[in-house]
C-alpha cells in the first residue's frame, strides 16, 4: 500500500532529523537546523511541516526534536568518555544551557545521569567490536 503524502513527509522528517543529529555528533555539521531549515530541506514550508507532524503524530515537530536530542545525549553520556561540555558543544549547546535542557526533561543533570546509569565496573561501554 502506498504511503500517504503526510506519512511520507513524516517519515522524511524523522530520517532528516536522525541524519542531522548523526552529522552533529560526528562533527560534520556545526549548527542545529531550525524547523524552517528542515522544512526547506524537505521542500515544504515550516507551517506545512508543523501541521503535518501534528496531524500524523499528535505533537509539534519540536517535541520530537527535543526527544531525539535527549536520546542522542543519553547515548553519548553512556557510551563515550566525552566530557559533558564536549557533548553539549557537539549538539550546539552552551554547556550551562545543555545542563538546564537535560535536567528539565530528565530531572537530573547530565553528570548525574551518567553516574547513575553507567555500569560502574567498566567505565566506558564499548560501541562495538572491530
Amino acid at each position: 500500500m502506498k504511503e500517504s503524502r503526510p506519512e511520507t513527509i513524516t517519515t522524511a522528517y524523522f530520517a532528516l532529523l536522525d541524519q542531522h543529529l548523526a552529522a552533529l555528533v560526528a562533527g560534520e555539521a556545526i549548527h542545529m537546523l531550525t524547523l524552517s531549515e528542515m522544512a526547506a530541506a524537505l521542500h515544504i514550508s515550516a507551517k506545512h511541516l508543523s501541521q503535518t507532524i501534528r496531524l500524523t503524530k499528535g505533537r509539534h515537530p519540536c517535541y520530537f526534536y527535543d526527544n531525539k536530542i535527549l536520546e542522542v545525549s543519553r547515548q553519548l553520556l553512556l557510551e563515550t568518555d566525552w566530557p559533558v561540555a564536549t557533548i553539549a558543544d557537539r549538539l550546539t549547546y552552551d554547556p550551562s544551557n545543555f545542563n538546564k535542557f537535560f535536567k528539565k526533561y530528565t530531572g537530573e543533570t547530565p553528570g548525574q545521569f551518567r553516574q547513575k546509569h553507567r555500569p560502574a565496573s567498566s567505565g566506558k561501554i564499548p560501541k562495538s567490536s572491530p
